[in-house]
């Protein structure tokens, strides 16, 4: 039997094999390009200032996301997903390892999955650009409260602290920045799909809106900026003692890190004696500046009580005390000249990996990391200080990521104060991702923000976002600048969490009615 001919034109596979080929070489170009769409999402944020790299991300994720399946669309944004948190979240595994790291950016990756499942969904709906976006505020709703109680780290809205979109934030938050952010990248890919892919022009009105009204509107809130002193002005002191050395084992030296913020205290009271600075009407310490429990340890009692007679001002002190169950709260203490402690702030939203450690039994299995990881216990309310003439709330470090927390910590004060310990990190970006947000926070509810570093990034936020001091990192320091006082409630503040409710009911709307759409061309067929 003669071997069959086959001509130098046709390919020696099989048809199967060749019909396979090029689509599992455009699933990978896919692939590559949803993941650079994530790093470029990463890259718009602090301390780089590439703001507007975030809506091209979102931009070229919607070319890939439109007209695909929903099981494409998770995929494809894990991908994204992934190339946006596994940059951003480095800073998890500083010191416990890969086990913190990977795990939490797969998981917050996944979620995103989720988001772009239903993004790909609603592709077969008119006005997909608005719909896309309501979904993937959806999805970060969902980060905000799952899991580990929520982690709203990778919220959009905290890479813009130097973008046009900022001003939104004054009108509904964080949400609404993140909605603007996705509608402007979704509507350029619908607006270069109508010009170069499908050659319709006459299309191009629609998606031009998308891209043009957030940005519109972005500049139509400037008004709702206000920066004025509506309840007058004190004169704020931070101090930014520095720690031994970076990492979880700076509490190996919890006696130095106290001695060195009541010196630079005691420093600070001897440049007001001199007159090189004004004398201060409050002190802001930062979070673990005392990590040795006031009231067992009479020696730390004095020290701070010392520091807190020499500048004659009340200290807020960032400190761990002990409950009667033997279990540590982060907590800050209003620290009286005269009368010592007389008010007491616990923490209420605790870093998973850091002060508490989820599923230890079950991480442990990997590493023995996670023990370095605390046992702290959560407070449960808002407490705010009068410090001189302020009424100041507060937002301890990770606490600044959660929206509901900081809206309840600004309510009936003139000031937001964030103390945070970022040393457990290193030189990592952290301190500067959580700069970012005390910014957004300062325009969403109207304050001046003092936020004091154990060993930095010091700095005053001006209510506009704007960064007016700031101090570098591991390097003592005191800030002191006379802030405005404000007592404005933002339309934020009087909207609360309703206007990312209605968003993720909409776009959960979208998104069933893209489901009965899809179902029914179906059926069709």
């Amino acid at each position: 039997m003669a071997a069959p001919v086959v001509s130098p034109d046709e390919p020696a596979v099989s048809d199967k094999t060749d019909e396979r080929s090029p689509a599992w070489r455009n699933v990978l170009l896919r692939v590559v390009i949803a993941t650079g769409a994530g790093i470029m999402i990463y890259f718009s944020g602090p301390p780089r200032t590439l703001w507007w790299l975030a809506p091209l991300g979102f931009a070229v994720l919607g070319a890939v996301l439109y007209g695909r399946r929903a099981r494409a669309g998770f995929g494809y944004t894990l991908c994204a997903g992934l190339g946006f948190t596994v940059p951003l979240l480095a800073w998890t595994g500083e010191f416990v390892g890969v086990v913190a790291w990977l795990p939490l950016s797969l998981a917050e990756a996944l979620l995103m999955g989720l988001a772009g499942a239903g993004i790909a969904a609603v592709s077969v709906l008119p006005a997909w650009p608005v719909w896309a976006a309501l979904i993937w505020v959806a999805g970060e709703w969902l980060r905000s409260i799952f899991p580990f109680g929520g982690f709203p780290w990778a919220r959009i809205a905290f890479t813009q602290p130097d973008g046009v979109y900022l001003p939104l934030a004054s009108v509904a938050g964080t949400p609404l920045i993140g909605l603007a952010v996705a509608m402007t990248g979704f509507g350029v890919t619908m607006l270069v799909r109508n010009l170069l892919v499908d050659r319709q022009p006459r299309r191009i009105v629609a998606p031009a809106l998308a891209v043009l009204l957030p940005i519109v509107a972005a500049f139509g809130a400037l008004p709702l900026v206000g920066t004025d002193a509506n309840d007058g002005e004190a004169t704020v002191a931070v101090i930014q003692g520095n720690v031994p050395r970076a990492g979880l084992d700076f509490n190996s030296q919890r006696r130095a890190v106290l001695d060195n913020h009541a010196e630079r205290t005691e420093q600070l009271a001897q440049e007001v004696r001199e007159g090189k600075v004004k004398q201060p009407d409050l002190v802001i310490w930062p979070e673990n500046s005392s990590d040795i429990d006031p009231y067992r340890n009479p020696d730390a009692w004095a020290r701070i009580d010392a520091a807190a007679r020499a500048i004659g001002a009340p200290i807020a002190v960032g400190s761990v005390l002990l409950g009667d169950d033997g279990l540590p709260r982060n907590t800050i203490l209003l620290w009286d000249p005269e009368q010592g402690p007389i008010e007491q702030y616990t923490k209420r939203k605790l870093q998973p990996f850091g002060e508490t450690m989820p599923w230890r039994p079950f991480f442990r299995l990997f590493t023995s990391a996670v023990d370095r990881a605390g046992q702290f216990v959560p407070g449960d309310k808002a407490v705010s200080f009068p410090m001189g003439n302020a009424t100041v709330g507060f937002a301890t470090c990770y606490e600044v990521a959660f929206d509901g927390v900081v809206r309840e910590s600004v309510e009936g004060t003139n000031l937001l104060a964030v103390p945070t310990n970022n040393a457990t990190f290193g030189y990592t970006e952290m301190t500067y991702q959580q700069l970012a947000m005390d910014r957004v926070r300062a325009v969403e509810h109207g304050r001046a923000v003092a936020v004091a570093a154990t060993s930095g990034v010091s700095a005053f936020v001006r209510p506009d976002g704007s960064i007016s001091q700031s101090t570098g990192m591991f390097v003592p320091g005191a800030l002191v600048e006379t802030v405005p006082l404000r007592t404005t409630t933002t339309l934020s503040d009087q909207l609360g969490p309703a206007p990312e409710w209605v968003m993720v009911l909409a776009g959960l709307g979208a998104l069933g009615v893209a489901i009965v759409v899809r179902r029914r061309g179906r059926a069709s067929n």
